[in-house]
């Protein structure tokens, strides 16, 4: 008994160790990051690239009294950040705007430092409809039962240095026309690639948003989709686990 205790202390003190300061996993709860991410997508994200702060451990343990070995993110950055002002939940988003840079969206159109990004017309997602993936209304839903999916208006944006990714731009939203907003040191102007489907920067906290996001707040980078399921499974159905895996979304590096 004594040597099955001494055991499990040493492997809490492990997962503890890598939780913290290797890889974490996290869970896709919502849309804001289709077409790159979809609701049943499970990841890892890398702990090391941004530093450490009390958000990155487990229970947000007080054991660190400010961000150690801090590094900035890139633009195009996928990060995993504590959500402001409550900081309280995790959010995932890709970064826009870092410190000295002006953002501002017209027609849906990012504007970075006065110049709108270049957005090329794409293929439509095209994305089978599931519990995990249910269309965002009827008019994007494309045929019926098994077979129905949800089809949307994708594009290819790019930031200044060539770094592209997919969006997706549905309709028009109050979140397509902003102000500009100014990036202050130590922090960053998030998006969704979901831009019509995403509570991000745009909004204010006082609007029920989340504003201008401390890079203090950051606790890791996206790395590696290691599962993802449509939720069609039922846990007392073996036979309809597999079927439920989107087995080509695995391994998907950012």
């Amino acid at each position: 008994m004594r040597d099955f205790l001494f055991f499990l202390v040493k492997l809490a003190l492990v997962v503890f160790v890598v939780r913290s300061f290797v890889v974490a996993p996290f869970t896709i709860p919502s849309e804001s990051m289709q077409p790159r991410l979809l609701i049943g997508d499970y990841l890892l994200a890398a702990k090391w690239p941004y530093g450490y702060s009390h958000y990155s451990l487990p229970f947000d343990a007080p054991l660190l009294p400010r961000r150690v070995l801090a590094a900035q993110p890139e633009r195009g950055d996928v990060v995993i950040f504590r959500a402001p002002p409550a900081n309280q939940r995790d959010y995932i988003k890709r970064v826009i705007g870092l410190p000295g840079d002006s953002v501002q969206l017209r027609g849906g159109r990012v504007i970075l430092n006065g110049q709108r990004l270049p957005r090329e017309r794409i293929a439509d997602l095209v994305v089978p409809a599931s519990p995990n993936s249910p269309c965002f209304s009827s008019l994007y839903r494309e045929g019926a039962g098994e077979g129905a999916a949800c089809r949307y208006p994708r594009y290819r944006e790019t930031l200044p240095g060539g770094r592209s990714y997919e969006t997706l731009d549905i309709g028009v939203t109050g979140a397509d026309d902003t102000p500009v907003f100014n990036v202050p040191a130590g922090h960053m102007f998030v998006m969704g690639d979901n831009r019509d489907r995403s509570e991000d920067s745009r909004v204010a906290p006082e609007a029920g948003g989340i504003g201008l996001v401390p890079q203090d707040n950051l606790i890791g980078k996206a790395l590696i989709v290691v599962y993802s399921t449509d939720g069609s499974a039922s846990p007392a159905r073996p036979w309809t686990w597999w079927p439920a895996v989107r087995a080509e979304r695995i391994g998907g590096l950012f």
